[in-house]
């Protein structure tokens, strides 16, 4: 079955003992198949690449959430720093306007 369909193809001295010479048939069908094979090494090379770059990207966005994870836990506990100290800095200021209020009171009452 194989030589017939060989001689429909052309003669290909590459495949057969009775031919000379490399007819464009069996030019084309070796270029064919060498492109063929050329096509799945560069398209496999090209798959892997996207592979391992996807994984590195996927690795690397891992790591950027995390640090926006901790940048956000860092901003909450600095607001909540924050407020605090205002309270404490609002109490303060009405701890020193009852003092200024006492201390004139006294600077009135000695004048007296």
């Amino acid at each position: 079955m194989l030589p017939i369909l060989l001689d429909i193809w052309g003669c290909m001295p590459e495949l057969s003992k009775n031919c000379i010479d490399m007819t464009n048939a069996s030019s084309t069908y070796l270029g064919i198949v060498g492109g063929a094979i050329i096509g799945g090494v560069v398209s496999w090379w090209i798959y892997h690449r996207q592979k391992y770059t996807t994984a590195k990207q996927d690795h690397i966005l891992g790591r950027i959430k995390d640090l926006e994870e901790n940048h956000t836990n860092i901003l909450k506990k600095l607001e909540d720093f924050d407020d605090k100290h205002e309270c404490s800095f609002d109490a303060l200021q009405e701890l020193n306007k009852k003092i200024d209020t006492l201390l004139k009171k006294l600077d009135e009452d000695s004048l007296k």
